[in-house]
């Protein structure tokens, strides 16, 4: 069956929303409706920081194009649920566990796949001793924000407490990382498929929100330059980490390298960039997907529960 042959219905594609990651929203939701609409989908805009939910009852199917907030967290999941609409990408619990770090982190552990070292920071914590612990650098994040917003470098003793206070301007529950710094990737996952790894080279100290979506002079690396047996390892961990959390449909893990070739798992993207930018769609490419194609697929995989 031809993309044009398929049959979806009224599309709608949720795009924008009411998180810090609006802009990039917008960004990814209006290339895959031009996408969609170019293959012969009735695919429209939907923009649920303008639109009433209760809206979407008049479409087939959602493509999910909202990050962050309720786009990545469960809740418009769980709206669709109760709607019953399909909708793409991992369902409510995936979502939910997905944008909340440190139990990513620990579904990660308990499975036995290697992530950072981590602590959780509030007011009463001992940050000299935390700095010790996890060594400098070391990274300070919200721990349910995406996109490496509130993110901030720790690279000199005593600057701890200064940027934990910062995260808090982002997030409620702020986490500090061990720094690994031996190398930045990522790995889409499409259905029961793997797609090739990217390696991300940053000309920023670290992959922060300006060089994912501002700068032109990051460098990405596909298929990353690792041993097979390395590759194929990785891979393999990073569908386990996907399905461990419930993830379906599709996503993105990442991950990074020390400088022995260690791998860590870092985060779970359940409804990755979509943008000129982004890394799914470059992966895809790479496997024989155009970015069309790879829209037309993830839209087939649209389900209930």
């Amino acid at each position: 069956m031809s993309q044009a042959d398929q049959d979806f219905g009224k599309v709608a594609v949720l795009l924008g929303g009411a998180s810090g990651e609006r802009e990039v929203s917008l960004n990814s939701g209006g290339a895959v409706l031009k996408a969609l609409q170019s293959q012969g989908i009735d695919a429209h805009p939907f923009d649920p920081a303008s639109e009433p939910l209760d809206a979407l009852k008049q479409f087939d199917r959602v493509f999910i194009a909202l990050h962050g907030g309720y786009g990545e967290n469960g809740a418009i999941q769980g709206a669709l649920e109760i709607m019953g609409i399909p909708y793409t990408g991992p369902g409510v619990m995936a979502s939910a566990i997905g944008m909340d770090k440190l139990r990513t982190k620990l579904i990660w552990q308990a499975a036995g796949l290697p992530v950072p070292e981590y602590a959780m920071l509030d007011d009463d914590a001992d940050f000299a001793a935390v700095e010790k612990r996890l060594g400098l650098p070391l990274f300070v994040k919200p721990a349910c924000e995406g996109s490496s917003i509130g993110v901030f470098m720790v690279t000199k003793a005593g600057e701890l407490q200064g940027a934990y206070k910062a995260a808090l301007e982002q997030g409620e529950f702020i986490m500090a990382e061990q720094g690994v710094m031996g190398g930045e990737y990522t790995v889409g996952i499409l259905g029961d498929e793997v797609l090739p790894i990217v390696k991300i080279e940053p000309a920023t100290a670290f992959y922060d929100y300006e060089a994912k979506y501002l700068r032109d002079d990051t460098r990405y690396i596909c298929p990353a330059e690792l041993p097979p047996a390395k590759t194929a390892e990785i891979q393999a961990g990073a569908l386990k980490a996907f399905r461990a959390l419930g993830g379906s449909g599709w996503g993105r893990v990442d991950f990074l390298m020390d400088a022995a070739g260690r791998h860590y798992y870092l985060e779970v993207n359940t409804a990755p960039g979509m943008t000129s930018h982004s890394l799914v769609p470059m992966s895809a490419r790479k496997a024989g997907l155009s970015f069309e194609a790879l829209c037309v697929k993830i839209l087939a995989g649209a389900h209930l529960g």
